[in-house]
């Protein structure tokens, strides 16, 4: 049971800014040997193709198992469903504030409300800019209530070449937050080697 509850990974793509790095999530998870459980919203398709040459179909053809946003009776919906968390990527102001409230009307906020409740991990890579009080507070609820809030900042020590480099940094650095395998994120001190201090 270990195994099965520590390779299952529900990852939503919610209608933010960014769709590309919710894609790249599922085929990094996928190469960590990660069972994956895609969550789509109807505003994530809409700028999935305002931002990508990507179809849904695409997208989901790289999660092992995809379910409409409107399931609210999915397996995923239910906490006797082990998993070892959920990752959404990019996440929206109005996910982050349904999550936040504790409304359950989609399957999206439904999985993540399961998540907390089992005291599972829960990663948000809220994707906005820039933030009112309210955005914050309600961050600040979701961190006391055990969520992660990891926004998709760029790391330029690594020296990304092009965006997509600073996307899979980006992706992998939030894939390390959940057990399981080593994601490909460039590590300070190991991939990128540090000065000496010249003081001592």
């Amino acid at each position: 049971m270990g195994e099965t509850r520590n390779s299952r990974l529900i990852i939503g793509i919610s209608g933010a800014s960014g769709v590309i790095m919710g894609a790249r999530a599922l085929s990094q998870a996928h190469a960590l040997g990660y069972e994956t459980h895609l969550i789509l919203s109807k505003a994530a398709e809409r700028t999935l193709k305002l931002e990508t040459d990507l179809s849904v179909k695409e997208v989901a053809a790289l999660a092992d198992h995809h379910y409409s946003v409107k399931d609210i009776g999915a397996a995923i919906a239910s906490g006797s469903y082990p998993t070892c968390g959920m990752l959404i990527v990019p996440c929206s102001i109005n996910t982050m504030s349904q999550i936040a409230s504790g409304i359950t009307g989609t399957l999206m906020s439904r999985a993540a409300d399961v998540v907390l409740k089992e005291k599972r991990r829960l990663v948000l890579m809220v994707r906005e800019t820039p933030l009112h009080l309210g955005h914050l507070r309600s961050m600040t609820k979701l961190s006391e209530m055990g969520a992660v809030i990891a926004p998709p900042v760029p790391a330029f020590y690594t020296k990304p070449e092009t965006i997509m480099d600073i996307v899979d940094q980006s992706v992998a650095r939030a894939l390390d937050l959940f057990e399981g395998g080593v994601s490909a994120a460039k590590r300070w001190g190991e991939d990128i080697p540090t000065q000496p201090d010249k003081d001592k």
